[in-house]
């Protein structure tokens, strides 16, 4: 899934459950839960070799920006107050991808996230065609943009 996707989540759970006690482990379960749906990401196509380290790096910048946007939009825009609990879960919701990106990165894995990297493949079902990938993500931002 797009971080986009991703975050939304974790601060649709956070904003609903605002305790961390009960956002922290949903968001990573939904994270989980996500990558198990056929997506479409800015890293399909890097185990492959037809999509570049450096196109996948740039994509995802953008990636994480429109997920900064978008949060501070569906739950910031009119506040003044920071919501922590929502930037919290945005947050928490991306830790998995945090911890494989230097296996899609670096020249060689840490050893001491690959366990980690292991199990998140397992969930990790992507597709190349863009348009079914999209889909699914962008059903859930209009769900989450309605329940919000």
């Amino acid at each position: 899934m797009l971080s986009v996707s991703h975050a939304a989540t974790g601060a649709f759970i956070a904003s609903k459950l605002p305790h961390p006690a009960l956002y922290i482990p949903l968001t990573l379960a939904a994270h989980y839960l996500q990558d198990w749906i056929p997506h479409w990401d800015v890293g399909t196509g890097l185990s492959n070799g037809t999509r570049s380290k450096r196109t996948a790096m740039i994509l995802e910048i953008f990636d994480l920006a429109a997920s900064v946007g978008l949060i501070y939009w569906f739950w910031q825009s009119g506040t003044e107050a920071i919501n922590y609990h929502i930037w919290a879960g945005a947050f928490v919701s991306l830790v998995p991808d945090f911890i494989e990106a230097p296996r899609n990165f670096l020249p060689k894995e840490p050893a001491i996230l690959k366990p980690l990297n292991e199990f998140h493949g397992k969930f990790h079902h992507s597709t190349p065609r863009v348009l079914l990938g999209l889909m699914p993500q962008i059903l859930l931002l209009g769900l989450i943009w309605a329940l919000r």
